[in-house]
């Protein structure tokens, strides 16, 4: 006798009715323990995983990768052995610290409370490939290939096969197999007598067939989704000018030479964000989110400005409020911080959101220039790129002088090139004499 626990997705949190399934941990058949991941769902930048609240077999799953999933739908069954048979719908509990899994065949959880039966029909599965592993996919069929054919081996082939080799004239050693272990088949017979010798791969360099298909699902959707919405209802105009950060890297290492506890070390960043504070205070247009529906242009008193970020799930923009009321080393501390939680997926949704204008930075990755993508609804983003040196002519001789250039994008809606090249330009002038960053007014 079993019985039936029937798990709902439970309430993520942030008011939401509903999330977005982005990945199965497992299948129909599988064998599970109390606490193991069952799937993870997405909403908004948040990823949850949803635990198995009992031990057992699943009997079935719901819904595809990609789907959206109302709270309280039912997500997995789950049969336990033993019991009076019935059907219990039990609500997924928050996901529990990972534990590592019972021992069994290929690694799977095998409860003690399963059947012997069951034990075998999960080391079955177990051993059975999956449709990509060990294979590759081609023209809807898989097939499984063992290790390849060592260079001096013998060449493996059905006596059916080696005849027709040999009638054709062909060296056997010289074609390519496709089957398991590298068993040549008629098909590579046709292949090979078809393209002739001088196509035949040299040893070790083997032709690729084969197409995966990855679903665009998740914080990938959720990129797509925004870029293609800023790309199509924003009409983007790019604005590169080249800054000599010299004196600003000067200060930056003394700064930092001065070693305190209480203070976060500097890199351009903070000295940008204070530099986009003062500009802005002199065109609040710039600092601004356009509702282009109701055709009216916010702009914002407060400066929360979106740092771009690559993680592990993809980008990211947490979000350092209050820019305007956080000297030098408060926007450095606050920028490593939330930085840090974007990258271990600790950051909040407030983190997240509500930034009036953003900062992109590939200077790590070299680029001389970028085009960035503005963040609907903003208005403008500016891009760092790398630092380099650089001769420069100073009136009487050439003198090394460490350059960068800025790449900013902006709404041509709401923000006119003389507007956006008057705000690049006031950006310019503060960070080659960042002592202005510090006088205040």
């Amino acid at each position: 006798m079993t019985t039936e626990h029937i798990i709902k997705l439970p309430d993520v949190g942030e008011g939401v009715a509903e999330a977005e399934l982005v990945e199965w941990h497992v299948k129909v058949g599988d064998l599970v323990r109390e606490d193991a991941i069952l799937a993870a769902v997405m909403t908004d930048k948040a990823t949850v995983e949803i635990p198995s609240p009992v031990e057992g077999r699943v009997a079935w799953i719901s819904g595809e990768i990609g789907e959206t999933i109302a709270v309280g739908s039912p997500i997995v069954r789950i049969e336990v052995a033993g019991g009076v048979e019935a059907t219990a719908s039990v609500e997924a509990k928050s996901p529990p610290p990972r534990t590592p899994p019972l021992k069994g065949e290929g690694g799977v959880g095998l409860p003690s409370s399963l059947s012997s039966d069951a034990r075998n029909k999960s080391a079955e599965a177990a051993q059975s490939p999956s449709p990509l592993r060990g294979g590759v996919r081609g023209g809807g069929a898989t097939t499984a290939f063992g290790a390849p054919r060592r260079g001096g081996d013998k060449p493996l082939a059905s006596p059916a096969v080696r005849q027709k080799a040999r009638e054709a004239g062909i060296d056997l050693r010289q074609v390519p197999g496709s089957g398991p272990a590298g068993r040549i088949t008629h098909e590579d017979i046709d292949a090979f007598a078809a393209h002739g010798p001088q196509t035949a791969a040299p040893a070790g360099l083997q032709r690729k067939d084969g197409v995966e298909d990855v679903k665009v699902v998740g914080m990938r959707r959720r990129i797509a989704e925004k870029m293609t919405l800023a790309k199509s209802r924003i009409p983007h105009i790019t604005y590169v000018e080249e800054v000599d950060v010299t004196a600003l890297e000067e200060l930056r290492a003394k700064l930092n030479g001065e070693k305190r506890a209480d203070r976060t070390k500097l890199t351009l960043m903070p000295f940008l964000m204070r530099a986009i504070v003062k500009a802005v205070a002199e065109q609040p247009q710039i600092n601004a989110l356009f509702d282009d529906e109701a055709g009216i242009v916010h702009r914002n008193a407060a400066v929360n400005i979106g740092m771009a970020a690559q993680t592990p799930a993809g980008l990211a923009v947490p979000v350092v409020h209050h820019a305007e009321a956080l000297d030098l080393f408060g926007c450095a501390a606050e920028a490593a911080r939330l930085a840090d939680a974007a990258r271990d997926g600790s950051a909040t949704r407030e983190e997240l959101t509500g930034s009036t204008i953003t900062i992109t930075s590939l200077g790590a990755m070299g680029g001389i220039v970028t085009t960035p993508v503005i963040n609907y609804p903003e208005v403008a983003i500016v891009g760092i790129n790398k630092i380099a040196i650089r001769p420069m002519w100073d009136g009487a001789q050439f003198v090394p002088r460490k350059m960068m250039n800025l790449s900013s994008s902006f709404d041509h809606r709401v923000v006119d090139g003389w507007d956006a090249a008057v705000f690049v330009q006031r950006l310019k002038v503060l960070l080659e004499t960042p002592a202005l960053i510090f006088v205040d007014g």
